[in-house]
């Protein structure tokens, strides 16, 4: 996953570094939508990692409803991440920023959903007595997972909608 993203962000700043006007003329991104579904993300890993800690303490009931809650967050995400394709003025095949722009957000969106996934078959084994005080190990990798998922679009939103 890691060297997947690297392979993104190395082909985003060649493309830009060939480019002779970055992003092109006519694309006109507003960082403070995406930054409003950044921080939903953000906000997400701290309720995913307050199900960790409601599972290490035993409270099965309780880490389900973080999780619940982490879901619902990342189902915003999405919903921003969707606004953010129907609205932009320019399209993958517009041009090389374009692109590269909705193969990074889309890759991106791709793993958000496999985590939501991911959630989903916790919720399922946690309903099925899998985890405990002492049992946790599922909770805590989904939770791995998610804090990667949350790191590279922290970088992604930096490199896109920041630094252009």
């Amino acid at each position: 996953e890691l060297m997947f993203f690297a392979a993104l962000f190395a082909m985003y700043f060649t493309l830009r570094a060939q480019a002779p006007e970055w992003p092109p003329a006519g694309v006109d991104l507003d960082p403070w939508p995406p930054a409003l579904f950044t921080s939903l993300l953000v906000i997400s890993s701290g309720t995913m990692q307050l199900a960790v800690r409601r599972i290490r303490a035993g409270n099965v009931a309780r880490m389900r409803a973080w999780i619940y809650v982490t879901g619902l967050l990342a189902l915003a995400f999405l919903g921003g991440q969707v606004r953010e394709w129907v609205t932009a003025d320019f399209e993958i095949s517009t041009s090389a920023y374009g692109s590269a722009f909705y193969t990074m957000t889309g890759f991106h969106a791709l793993h958000v959903a496999a985590g939501l996934i991911l959630m989903m078959v916790v919720l399922e084994r946690a309903a099925a007595g899998a985890y405990s005080g002492r049992e946790h190990a599922g909770v805590e990798a989904a939770t791995y997972y998610w804090h990667f998922v949350d790191a590279v679009w922290i970088a992604m939103f930096s490199t896109i909608f920041l630094l252009g």
